[in-house]
């Protein structure tokens, strides 16, 4: 990817923050003040050349949720996720603290989802194609299907968006995400369960 793309990350992640700090700062108390746990759900990802770094989202459910109910997944009516959780995932709240993860360097805005190592270990070499960019926020296989297709059809189109990358494709990608936050699908899948990133992460 070219350095330019680095160079607008930093500028809209930044200009983002900015922004949106007091928004943020809304939710961290809201979360604070309706829920036991931290704010933050933070889980160790893998990045760019198989880097490992600390991932940041919004905590949406109980603490120590995975070893409850559904374990590594959620389901529409999941009784774990908390009121103040359900609205930041309806409306993709609960990602923002990412851009955290871009001002660090170990995301980009777009690109594809990052993977647990426990995913990554089991990649083959052609799946490992995804691990030559920094993981996104957003990415190609997010604005085509979400959980609505397999794991295998997402790895695959993570790898044709790095093949093909372009500042056209990216803004593509852009307007795609907005629509699909006003107007949200496949978050859940077709069987009513989320598998944001494959068997893993379900907070």
């Amino acid at each position: 990817m070219p350095r330019t793309k680095r160079l607008f990350d930093l500028a809209a992640a930044a200009a983002a923050l900015a922004v949106l700090s007091p928004l943020l700062l809304l939710i961290a108390l809201l979360l604070k003040l309706t829920s036991r746990g931290p704010v933050l759900y933070v889980r160790e990802r893998v990045g760019r050349a198989g880097q490992l770094f600390p991932f940041f989202k919004f905590r949406t459910m109980v603490v120590d949720a995975e070893r409850q109910g559904l374990g590594i997944e959620v389901a529409h009516n999941d009784e774990r996720i908390s009121w103040i959780g359900r609205f930041l995932r309806r409306w993709s709240l609960d990602e923002l603290p990412q851009l955290l993860n871009v001002l660090r360097g170990e995301m980009s805005l777009i690109g594809p989802r990052p993977s647990l190592p426990s995913q990554v270990a089991r990649y083959t070499p052609e799946q490992r194609r995804r691990l030559l960019v920094r993981p996104g926020i957003t990415g190609w296989a997010q604005v085509n299907g979400r959980n609505d297709i397999t794991w295998e059809q997402r790895i695959a189109l993570d790898c044709w968006y790095i093949e093909h990358w372009s500042w056209r494709l990216d803004w593509r990608i852009l307007r795609r995400t907005i629509q699909a936050v006003v107007h949200p699908a496949g978050i859940y899948g077709q069987a009513g369960v989320a598998r944001d990133l494959g068997p893993g992460d379900p907070q």
